[in-house]
C-alpha cells in the first residue's frame, strides 16, 4: 500500500504546540512519509473531507479557549450544517497540550476529538493529554503517545520494502537556505527603511504598531525585592481601539549581549544581509523582512534566550562530531535521558545561548542555514491593559512585574520581555515597542445599574484599573475592588488613584497586606468579611464578580469565600451555593483571568 500524505495541523499560542507539530513532521520524513505541517487557520478547512491521515496538535488558552491561530478553523468545524459523515474518510489523532493546574485542562483537545468523531472521523489512538505539570514536562506524555502513533500508522501503511527509517543522527535538509547578498552597505539602507517605526502603523502580529514609550515608572519601593513598572505607550495615529478587559500583545527583543555571543560562537557577521529561500512546502515568515540582516534575525525574530525544547538537542546531535558532546546529546535525545535533560535544562531554566556554550565543538560546526530549525520564533507576550481610552486618550498602560529569580546557575534568570521593557528608558531618547491589541476574556456589564466586584491582588489589578477608569468616565457606580499585596509601604500599586476614587465615592476599596501584621491576611479573607455587602450587590444590583491574578491558590480560595457568603447571607446549603456560583459562571456574572 502506498503511504498516505500526512498532514500535521497545529493550534499554538506560545509556540509549544507548533514545536511539537514540527517534531512530528521531522519524524514523518525519517519514516519516508510525505508530510505538511501547517497552522490550523492557514489551512483551507474545506479540504479536510479529502484528507486521509491528519494529526491535530492543539493547546488550550485562557479559560478553555482555542489559540488565536485556530479560531477560524474552530468556528467552521462546529457549524451545525456540517453533515454527520463528512469526515468518514479521515484517519486522525489528536494530541492536546495543557496545564492541569487550570480547571479546563486540555479542554480544546477533548472537544476537538469529540467533534471529529461526530463528523465520522476514525481516531487511530486515544486522545493524548500532555501536561506541563508532569514531572518530565509535556514530553512525559508526548513521547509514549508518539511511539503508539507511529506503531499504528506503520501497521496501517507499511513503508516500501527495503526502506528503513532514517537514523536520528542523519541530518534532514534545512527548512530555509540563506542566500547572502554581496553589498552589505547598499542593503543596510533597505533594512533601515523596512524597520522605520513611522511606516509600521497597522496593528497585527505581522505588522505591529511601533508605539513610543512615554513613561516607565517603578511602582514598588526602591528597597522592595520585586520591581513592578507602570509603563505608558503612545498609540496616537494607530487607529487602535480597546475596551476594559482587552489585552495588548508586545513583541520583545533579545539583549545585545546574547546576540553578540551567538555571533561569536557560530562565527557570524551580524551586518550580513540575506534573503531566505524556502524548501518545498515552506513559506518565509511574514514578520521577517526580505532582505534581512543577521543582527535583526537574532535580535528581533529568533528566541535565542528561551529554555530550549528537545528538538533543539535533536538538531545539535546531528552536527556533533566530538565524542563527549555527541554522547551527552544522544542521552538528552533518548526517551531514557529525559529526566537527565529536564534536570540539566528545564529545572535550572538554562537558556539556548548557555547550552550552545556548553557544547562548543558542536556549536562551531553548526551551519547558518539551520538557524530557523534550531531556534523558535520569539513569541509575543500578552498584558492586560491597565488604562481606559476614555480617561487616557491615545495611550495604553500596562502593569509589568520584571521577572528575575535565582536557580542553581550562577547568573540570575531573567524574563525576556519584562527585562527588555524595563530597559526602555524614554528619558534617554525616543524608544518604541511593537504592539497590537486583541479582545480579552473579561467582559464588563454595559448596564449602568450593574455592580462590579473585582478581586485583583498584585498585577492582577491591571484590568480592573482599566475597568474602573472606564466605568467612572461613564458615570457607573457600584464599583468594589479587593486589592492585595505584601505591604502597604512596599507594593501598594496605584495607591493614590484608588484613594482619590474612594474620596470621590466612586469606589469601595478593601485591601489585604499579607506581611504588615503577624497573621497573613489575603484577599479571600477580606471577601469573607464583606459577605453582607457582596450578597446585597449580587442579589439586588445584578452584581458581576471578577478575579484576576496568579492561578495557584488565590482563585479557588476567593471562589470558596464567595460561596460561603451565599451560605451565610442567603441561607443556602453548600450544594445550593455551588449551583448559584455555577449559574453566575454560565451567564458571565462570574469571570476569572488567571495565569500560572
Amino acid at each position: 500500500m502506498t503511504p498516505p500524505s500526512l498532514l500535521v495541523l497545529y493550534g499554538s499560542q506560545t509556540g509549544t504546540a507548533q514545536d511539537t507539530a514540527e517534531r512530528i513532521g521531522r519524524q514523518a520524513k525519517r519514516r519516508w512519509l510525505k508530510v505538511r505541517v501547517e497552522a490550523l487557520d492557514n489551512y483551507n478547512v474545506a479540504n479536510l473531507i479529502s484528507e486521509s491521515l491528519v494529526v491535530f496538535v492543539c493547546a488550550t488558552t485562557g479559560q478553555g479557549d482555542p489559540p488565536d491561530n485556530m479560531k477560524k478553523f474552530w468556528r467552521f468545524l462546529f457549524r451545525k450544517s456540517l453533515p454527520a459523515g463528512s469526515l468518514c474518510r479521515l484517519d486522525c489523532a489528536v494530541l492536546g497540550l495543557g496545564d492541569s493546574s487550570y480547571p479546563k485542562f486540555n479542554f480544546i483537545a477533548k472537544k476537538l476529538q469529540k467533534r471529529l468523531e461526530q463528523l465520522g472521523a476514525s481516531t487511530l489512538l486515544p486522545l493524548g493529554l500532555a501536561d506541563d505539570q508532569h514531572d518530565l514536562g509535556p514530553d512525559g506524555v508526548i513521547d509514549p503517545w508518539l511511539r503508539a502513533f507511529w506503531d499504528r500508522v506503520l501497521a496501517l501503511y507499511p513503508p516500501p520494502a527495503g526502506l528503513d527509517p532514517l537514523s536520528d543522527d542523519e541530518l534532514l535538509p534545512p527548512r530555509f537556505v540563506f542566500h547572502f547578498l554581496d553589498d552589505v552597505t547598499e542593503n543596510l539602507t533597505i533594512q533601515s527603511e523596512v524597520m522605520d517605526p513611522e511606516q509600521l502603523r497597522s496593528s497585527s502580529q505581522t505588522h505591529p504598531f511601533m508605539a513610543r514609550v512615554v513613561s516607565n515608572q517603578r511602582v514598588t519601593h526602591a528597597s522592595h525585592f520585586q520591581d513592578v513598572r507602570l509603563i505608558e505607550f503612545d498609540i496616537s495615529r494607530s487607529n487602535i481601539e480597546y475596551s476594559a478587559g482587552d489585552v495588548v500583545m508586545i513583541q520583545p527583543n533579545n539583549c545585545s549581549e546574547n546576540v553578540e555571543e551567538v555571533c561569536q560562537m557560530m562565527r557570524l557577521d551580524p551586518r550580513q544581509q540575506f534573503i531566505l529561500r524556502p524548501a518545498e512546502g515552506e513559506t518565509v515568515p511574514a514578520r521577517l523582512p526580505q532582505p534581512c540582516t543577521l543582527a535583526y534575525l537574532l535580535e528581533s525574530f529568533l528566541d535565542i534566550s528561551c529554555v530550549p525544547r528537545r528538538s533543539f538537542f535533536e538538531l545539535l546531535y546531528c552536527f556533533a562530531t566530538n565524542e563527549l558532546e555527541k554522547e551527552k546529546l544522544m542521552e538528552f535525545c533518548s526517551a531514557e535521558g529525559q529526566e537527565e535533560l529536564y534536570a540539566y535544562c528545564n529545572r535550572p531554566r538554562r537558556t539556548a545561548v548557555e547550552v550552545l556554550a556548553d557544547f562548543p565543538h558542536t556549536t562551531a560546526d553548526l551551519t547558518v542555514d539551520y538557524l530557523l530549525d534550531l531556534f523558535p520564533e520569539i513569541q509575543p507576550r500578552s498584558f492586560s491593559i491597565a488604562s481606559s481610552l476614555l480617561a487616557h486618550p491615545n495611550r495604553i498602560h500596562i502593569l509589568l512585574a520584571v521577572v528575575q529569580y535565582k536557580t542553581k546557575l550562577q547568573k540570575p534568570r531573567k524574563g525576556l520581555c519584562s527585562t527588555w521593557l524595563a530597559s526602555l528608558d524614554p528619558t534617554q531618547g525616543a524608544v518604541h515597542a511593537p504592539l497590537w491589541v486583541k479582545k480579552g476574556t473579561l467582559k464588563f456589564p454595559s448596564a449602568h445599574d450593574s455592580a462590579v466586584i473585582m478581586v485583583g491582588p498584585g498585577t492582577g489589578v491591571a484590568p480592573f484599573r482599566s475597568a474602573l477608569y472606564e466605568r467612572i468616565a461613564q458615570g457607573k457606580t457600584g464599583n468594589v475592588l479587593f486589592f492585595g499585596c505584601r505591604s502597604s509601604s512596599m507594593d501598594f500599586y496605584c495607591q493614590r488613584e484608588w484613594e482619590e476614587m474612594e474620596r470621590a465615592r466612586q469606589l469601595n476599596l478593601f485591601t489585604a497586606f499579607s506581611r504588615d501584621q503577624e497573621d497573613k491576611i489575603y484577599v479571600q479573607h477580606r471577601v469573607k468579611e464583606q459577605a453582607v455587602l457582596l450578597w446585597d450587590l449580587i442579589t439586588n444590583s445584578n452584581g458581576h464578580f471578577y478575579i484576576a491574578g496568579n492561578a495557584k491558590d488565590m482563585p479557588a480560595a476567593v471562589s470558596d469565600a464567595l460561596k460561603e457568603a451565599f451560605q451565610s447571607e442567603g441561607g443556602m446549603s453548600a450544594s445550593q451555593a455551588e449551583d448559584m456560583f455555577n449559574a453566575m459562571d454560565r451567564t458571565g456574572r462570574f469571570q476569572s483571568e488567571t495565569w500560572a
